[in-house]
This record gives structure tokens, sequence and C-alpha cells, in this order.
């Protein structure tokens, strides 16, 4: 059985670590606009792309991605010694990827978690996570629409896990990320079917 306040801790934590917005502190350390005021106001790395500012987009993917891998590779690495099983894990999981799209610190109204779900996936398993990126990144420079791509990917997530796994405690946990980055992709999705979607690198600023 796992410690109930540590593992408490740990999901508050992570969900607390999944809050920092990173697309909003790259803008400021490079100089640039609020990303919630322009494009998509979607505080990603996608819509600090489109600043024109490649170095900024760089720094909100990786701290996006590294703070979703940062939680699930600490509560699977120190939390079995404190009898931290799959479904805490899974929790943990969750709590930082759901920081990410309600983020308390931006009055929870955060990303659409494409960065975050494949630094949680990473951690979870290295394989799942390299399966489910060359699929986003298939889609990506085949088609350039990051929409589209993280549309495909979170469709794939759950059945690369389950040909992993079988079926698993985590497997839920991934299913419950795939069905939220529909989700948050569900006007996305709809601009795709009219046509009206942006690719990659269309409307920067100048």
């Amino acid at each position: 059985m796992s410690n109930a306040p540590l593992a408490l801790l740990a999901v508050v934590m992570a969900y607390l670590l999944g809050s920092v917005p990173f697309a909003v502190l790259s803008s400021r350390v490079f100089g640039l606009a609020d990303p919630r005021s322009y494009g998509s106001k979607n505080p990603g790395a996608t819509n600090v792309l489109r600043s024109g500012n490649k170095g900024a987009a760089a720094m909100t993917l990786l701290g996006d991605l590294l703070k979703g891998w940062v939680a699930v590779f600490l509560a699977r690495k120190y939390g079995a010694d404190h009898g931290f099983e799959s479904g805490l894990i899974g929790l943990v999981a969750l709590a930082v990827f759901f920081g990410h799209l309600y983020p308390v610190f931006l009055k929870f109204k955060g990303g659409k978690g494409v960065a975050t779900a494949a630094g949680v996936l990473l951690a979870i398993d290295p394989w799942l996570g390299a399966a489910t990126l060359a699929t986003w990144l298939f889609v990506v420079f085949t088609l350039r629409y990051s929409s589209l791509a993280a549309l495909v990917a979170a469709a794939a997530a759950p059945v690369f896990a389950f040909f992993l796994w079988g079926s698993d405690t985590m497997l839920l946990a991934v299913g419950v990320i795939s069905m939220a980055l529909i989700g948050k992709h569900w006007q996305n999705l709809q601009r795709l079917m009219a046509g009206a979607e942006a690719k990659i690198g269309a409307g920067k600023k100048a």
C-alpha cells in the first residue's frame, strides 16, 4: 500500500508542475507578446511559433515536454520505495497533463497538451512515447497540420499502449489523455473538415 499523504503530495506537485506556463515564460524571456494575445491565443509551442521566433517556440516545446516527463519519471523512480503502484503513477501522469490543460497559474486556461502528453508517454514507456511522437512527426512533415498530427497521434497512443502491454491500469490513463487531447482539438477538427485550418508556419508576424 502506498503512503497516502505522500501519494497526495505527488499528485498535487505533478499538477503544479504541469501548470507552469512555458509558452508565457519563454515569450517573456525572448521579449515577445503574450501568446494568449495573438494567433489561436493558445499558450503552446505552435502558437508561439506564429510570432516568428523559433527559439521561443523550441523553449516552449522542450519545457512543456520535460515537465510531463519529469513528473512521471520521478514518481516511477522514487515512488517504488513508498509503495507507488501503477494506478498512482497513472494519477500523477493525469495530474501533470491536466495541470497543463487547466493551469492554476493561468486561471485554468492552458494549452492543448500535446508536448506535455508526449513527455508523459515517454516517461511511462519510451517505446510508447517514441511511437506516438513518430506518428505526430510523420503527419506534421507530410501534411503540415499540427492539429491533425495531434489528433492522429492521440488516437494512436492507446492502440500502441494496448499492443505493448495489453489491458493494464496505465492503459486507462493513456486513454483518458487521448480523449482529452481530442476534445481540446475538437474545434481544430471542425476547421480541418471545413478546409479552414492554418498550416504550420502560416500567419507569422512580420
